[in-house]
């Protein structure tokens, strides 16, 4: 279960990571009693990324301007989900923004902590900064010291940004969670840290032991369409030099799921030979750094986001077609790395996503090799599942990321 920010802030407030004043806002009307001085921010509060440039983020300096703001950002659909609520923020000048994360690794067991000395909106286009240390043994504040040294800080942001991934691993095992993400962590010209965004992941299995987590999924907007108001392309082209929004020319877009032709998964192309195919920001920075650390270099990846959004008749299994198709277009991809993170209920849709995708290539005569990690599913079981196509399964990343790099040599 993904938390909106408002409802991530609180739980970094509960464990002292510095956070910005603020005021959740239910309606326009509202803003005429902020309690925060101008200027602020407002924050729609949905599950997807990209909000920044999808335009559901605005500063504003008064109170005609907030309401007015507020206004469009409620009518704004990001990703075909329409905020039911908002966040006003105090507006921070930083000098310096990080990215910080802790993840779980459920097949090796282990967490491991990420870390990019470049976050924000552009973290997408500093895949080859990205740090990774795994957790290994007992958690200790050595482990959160060696990444700030990997990240390359210096002086007395060691100790003041370890603290902060400190209180993150902290977080992280008291509430049982797959992820705690701060993106950016804000740093003041004067040294001062502020996490300016954050998400956090519960894991469905644990909420009965935090009923304060489990409360939260009664307030998560609907990610249902409302009518004729669905935009694909809601706030405007999101491409830059390092992406592009498109569909495969192999993809059929009349298919009769729901899903399958609401909007473009986005592409960011990179200079290799293996396409990675991921869900969620975190696990897919920790796949290209692996992949990276076996001596390979990707050609390219695409982010699925949340598997909860695909949950129409087959349209887990159309997206994850459409991600093999994107990934595949470059002629220079030899190997396709598919890790993600799912359940049970969900590898059925993946699994004949792949064996379709590969028995389709293999009639064009066009033979790619795919190396396929489910993280939470046993891995013989998908074997058996998938029989004599040219696909082998791994049960950790490390596994994976050493096949992939083999498969492309």
């Amino acid at each position: 279960m993904d938390l909106l920010e408002y409802q991530a802030k609180s739980l970094f407030r509960e464990m002292a990571i510095p956070i910005l004043p603020s005021q959740r806002i239910d309606n326009p009307a509202e803003l005429k009693g902020l309690k925060i001085p101008y200027p602020v921010v407002l924050k729609s509060q949905v599950r997807a990324g990209g909000r920044g440039r999808a335009g559901g983020i605005k500063f504003v300096e008064n109170t005609i301007d907030a309401v007015a703001a507020a206004q469009t950002i409620f009518n704004l659909p990001i990703e075909n989900e329409y905020p039911q609520v908002l966040l006003a923020e105090a507006k921070y000048n930083a000098d310096q923004e990080l990215y910080l994360a802790v993840l779980l690794d459920p097949i090796a067991r282990r967490p491991v902590l990420l870390g990019s000395r470049q976050g924000g909106m552009d973290v997408e286009g500093a895949i080859d900064q990205m740090q990774q240390v795994a957790v290994d043994q007992e958690f200790s504040p050595f482990y959160a010291r060696r990444l700030m040294l990997k990240m390359g800080l210096q002086g007395d942001l060691i100790q003041s940004v370890s603290t902060i991934v400190e209180k993150m691993y902290r977080l992280f095992v008291e509430k049982d969670l797959d992820l705690v993400e701060i993106n950016p962590l804000g740093i003041s010209p004067t040294g001062e840290l502020m996490a300016l965004d954050g998400k956090v992941t519960a894991n469905d299995d644990a909420l009965g032991r935090h009923p304060d987590l489990a409360s939260f999924s009664g307030k998560m907007p609907s990610s249902g369409l409302v009518g004729d108001r669905r935009n694909p392309y809601a706030g405007g082209d999101r491409r830059n030099s390092n992406s592009k929004l498109l569909h495969s020319p192999e993809f059929d877009p009349k298919s009769p799921s729901a899903i399958s032709d609401e909007k473009s998964l986005q592409l960011v192309e990179l200079d290799g030979n293996i396409g990675i195919l991921c869900n969620g920001v975190g696990l897919t920075m920790a796949t290209l750094d692996a992949v990276a650390h076996q001596g390979g270099k990707p050609a390219n990846f695409v982010n699925m986001g949340s598997l909860d959004r695909y949950d129409g008749a087959n349209a887990l299994r159309d997206r994850t077609d459409l991600g093999l198709e994107l990934v595949a277009q470059d002629k220079s991809v030899k190997v396709i790395l598919v890790n993600i993170l799912t359940g049970a209920s969900k590898t059925e849709e993946i699994t004949a996503a792949v064996a379709g995708y590969l028995e389709r290539k293999a009639r064009a005569n066009r033979h790619i090799q795919v190396v396929l990690r489910l993280v939470g599913v046993d891995s013989d079981a998908v074997k058996k599942r998938l029989g004599q196509l040219p696909v082998q399964v791994a049960s950790t990343l490390d596994e994976a990321a050493a096949q992939a790099v083999s498969g492309a040599k």
